[in-house]
């Protein structure tokens, strides 16, 4: 599979990648949270969603496991055509991690300025977008 990085109406990146976790501190809690999620044909498709704590407005859905003070769950949504990511300057940039390695999405993604916001969405397999010569 592979997930193509949009910014406006340019494409970014193509990543050959089946899977990728997206993780991001809440503003003003500074808690870590982290998203698992699978490239399919249909979409994008969340695993599992992990909160590293609890705050104000971020208690865990119903159903969460708490696992060395870690809580996990499984969000109950269906797959998505794409996550819009909207970033700021003001805080922290979203980590992508992808085989474990971890970085900021502005480091993955050449091109991807601070405040820019980022569509990621599952490359249509036939689409002229999955170029290899496009940056990855």
């Amino acid at each position: 599979m592979t997930l193509c990085v949009w910014a406006g109406a340019a494409l970014l990146a193509t990543l050959p990648i089946s899977d990728f976790t997206l993780a991001w501190t809440h503003s003003i809690e500074k808690i870590r949270w982290e998203e698992d999620w699978r490239i399919s044909p249909a979409g994008l498709e969340i695993v599992e969603a992990r909160i590293r704590g609890t705050g104000a407005g971020m208690e865990p859905p119903a159903g969460a496991e708490l696992r060395d003070g870690i809580w996990h769950y499984h969000p109950a949504i269906g797959v998505q055509a794409f996550i819009e990511l909207a970033r700021s300057s003001e805080v922290p940039d979203y980590e992508f991690c992808v085989s474990g390695k971890c970085r900021t999405l502005s480091q993955a993604i050449p091109g991807l300025g601070i405040a820019t916001s980022a569509k990621l969405i599952a490359c249509p397999e036939n689409d002229k977008a999955n170029r290899s010569d496009r940056k990855q």
